[in-house]
């Protein structure tokens, strides 16, 4: 069975409450982003001070090996030890002359260069990420100026204005067609079908809705919204004049309940 999330209603909420709300999301986002800097700026700090030991260890070891060098004259190369032979004098018999064979001289070691330390940045929280997909939005008019947001991925939205739950259905197919991408889908219709006051005939259009969503795709998550409330009184800045469509308020009050069930699921 689908996954159904209950209908999201802003009727009961007040625009002090939506405020508050958007506020402390905000600080929640900027918490986030500074605990993930915090993660790599330790990251780095670590890899630095790794190899700051490392070149340390290095320079020790150039030192000791150098008095090793100093032992013979900085004028001339170091060679092998001398060989000693003995030939006789030139010219008559006598004692033996000693003579020292000359060699060659072995050049000086060189110095291997310091090692090249590489510093990873790659970001580990980025096969999290990875995972998540779009969504996308279907409905009648009311989704008009509904802005949803993911944390990572696209919301699409589908409006069809003065459409009712059965126009909604003939749409599923057009707009699921390529659908791999998407992982959820918000189905928010029903305000053209309550002037009609048949309620039986409505469950039954919105399980034939539910019905055709899964059917084109089954893994999708699928969550129903609305209909909203209609005009009353104490609510004014929730909606327009025409006392169904939601106002700029409203508007971004049904886009932020929709955005944050969404990243719930």
């Amino acid at each position: 069975m689908a996954n159904l999330c209950p209908p999201l209603s802003a009727g009961e909420d007040t625009f002090e409450l939506h405020s508050l709300q958007l506020e402390l999301d905000a600080v929640e986002k900027q918490i986030q982003e500074l605990l993930v800097r915090q993660t790599e700026l330790r990251e780095r700090r670590a890899a630095l001070e790794s190899s700051r030991v490392s070149i340390q260890r290095d320079t020790n070891t150039l030192t000791t090996s150098t008095p090793c060098a100093s032992l013979h004259s900085s004028r001339a190369p170091w060679t092998r030890s001398s060989q000693m032979s003995f030939t006789p004098a030139p010219g008559h018999h006598g004692p033996w002359v000693q003579q020292q064979r000359k060699t060659r001289a072995r050049p000086r070691p060189r110095t291997s260069p310091p090692p090249v330390f590489e510093i990873s940045t790659r970001n580990r929280f980025a096969p999290l990420r990875e995972t998540e997909r779009d969504a996308v939005i279907v409905g009648d008019s009311i989704v008009r100026y509904v802005r949803a947001t993911l944390a990572k991925g696209k919301v699409h939205i589908h409006c069809f204005p003065g459409a009712r739950v059965l126009d909604v259905s003939a749409q599923i197919p057009a707009i699921l067609k390529d659908g791999e991408s998407v992982g959820a889908i918000v189905l928010h219709a029903g305000v053209n079908d309550t002037r009609l006051r048949q309620t039986e005939v409505l469950k039954r259009d919105f399980s034939s809705l539910i019905e055709t969503v899964r059917s084109t795709s089954p893994t999708m998550r699928i969550i129903v919204s609305g209909p909203l409330p209609t005009y009353r009184r104490g609510h004014e800045r929730l909606f327009r004049a025409d006392g169904l469509h939601p106002s700029r308020v409203g508007a971004e009050l049904l886009s932020d309940n929709i955005s944050r069930t969404l990243r719930s699921i």
